[in-house]
C-alpha cells in the first residue's frame, strides 16, 4: 500500500533522533516525539507502543501517519485511526483502505469517536453487496448496532437470523425495518418466530401493519393487545383484507364478550379495554 493511498504524503525531514527510540517514545519533548514518529527506525513494536500514549499531540500522530514504511503495517495502521486524539484529515482518508473486520473492529471500539464510527458503518454497509456470506454472517453476529440492522435485509435468511441475535441490535431498528414498504418476508417470517422480538409491543403493532404477516401470528397478536390499541393499528394496516376482516370480526366478539362479562358482573373495578 503507497504512503498516497493511506493519506500518508511523506513524512517532513527531519534529523534522526539520538538515542533508542523505545526510550525517546517516553519523552516530554514535542520535537523529540516527531522525530520518532517520522524515524525510519521506527518498528511495529516501537510504533504501537508509542501509540499507547494517550496524550499525543496531534503533530506526532500527523507525522506517524506519513511514515509511509511503518504505516504499512495493519496494527500500525489501526492504532493510527483509532487514536483518540487522529485528526480527522488523517484518519478519514485511511478507513477507506481497511479491511471488513478492521472497520467492524473500529465500529465497536469506545474510544473511536462518534462521527468516525459514522464513516465506518457507512463504508461497512456500502460494502456488504460485495463482500461474502460468511463475511456478513461474521458482521451480522458482532457487528454495531448500525451494521445489523443493515444485514436485517440480507438476500440470505440465515444472515438476517444471526443480525436479530445481535446483542446491539435495538427495538427501533426492528421496528423500522419492519415497517419499510421493502421489507423482506423471511424478516417478516423470522421476527414473527422470534423469541425476544415477537413479544415486543412496538414489534407487535409493526407486525399488524404489515402486508405479510401470516394470519396465525396476527391472531396470536391481536388477542394480546388491547382493543384500542388493535383497532387503531387496523385502520391504518396493510395486512392482507380477508386478515384485516378476520381481525376485525375477533375484535368485535371481543368486545361483546367484555361487555357481556361486565353486565353479570356490575363490578366497576372491572378493567374495560
Amino acid at each position: 500500500m503507497s504512503q498516497h493511498s493511506t493519506g500518508a504524503r511523506g513524512a517532513p525531514e527531519r534529523k534522526e533522533p539520538d538515542g533508542p527510540l523505545e526510550d525517546l517514545i517516553h519523552s516530554q519533548e514535542l520535537s523529540v516525539l516527531r522525530s520518532v514518529a517520522s524515524s525510519a527506525r521506527l518498528t511495529e513494536d516501537i510504533a504501537l507502543s508509542l501509540l499507547n500514549r494517550r496524550d499525543l499531540p496531534q503533530q506526532v500522530l500527523d507525522d506517524l501517519s506519513r511514515n509511509g514504511t511503518t504505516m504499512r503495517n495493519r496494527k500500525v495502521m489501526m492504532g493510527v485511526v483509532s487514536h483518540p486524539r487522529t485528526p480527522r484529515h488523517v484518519t478519514l482518508p485511511i478507513t477507506r483502505h481497511l479491511y471488513t473486520f478492521e472497520l467492524m473492529q473500529l465500529a465497536l471500539t469506545p474510544a473511536v469517536a462518534a462521527d468516525i464510527k459514522f464513516v465506518v458503518e457507512e463504508t461497512l454497509i456500502s460494502r456488504l453487496e460485495s463482500i461474502s456470506s460468511g463475511e456478513r454472517l461474521s458482521l451480522a453476529r458482532r457487528g454495531s448496532t448500525r451494521i445489523a440492522a443493515a444485514l436485517l435485509t440480507d438476500p440470505e435468511t440465515r444472515v438476517i437470523e444471526v443480525a436479530l441475535d445481535n446483542p446491539h441490535l435495538t427495538e427501533i431498528w426492528v421496528v423500522k425495518t419492519v415497517m419499510r414498504d421493502d421489507c423482506p418476508h423471511p424478516l417478516v417470517h423470522a421476527v414473527c418466530n422470534h423469541r425476544k422480538w415477537w413479544l415486543r409491543r412496538d414489534v407487535q403493532i409493526a407486525l399488524l401493519r404489515n402486508q405479510q404477516t401470516p394470519l396465525a401470528r396476527a391472531i396470536a397478536i391481536a388477542e394480546v393487545l388491547p382493543v384500542h390499541v388493535v383497532r387503531d393499528v387496523l385502520g391504518h394496516s396493510r395486512l392482507q383484507p380477508h386478515i384485516k376482516a378476520y381481525l376485525a370480526d375477533q375484535l368485535q366478539r371481543r368486545v361483546e364478550k367484555r361487555k357481556q362479562a361486565r353486565t353479570a358482573d356490575p363490578d366497576p373495578s372491572t378493567p374495560a379495554e
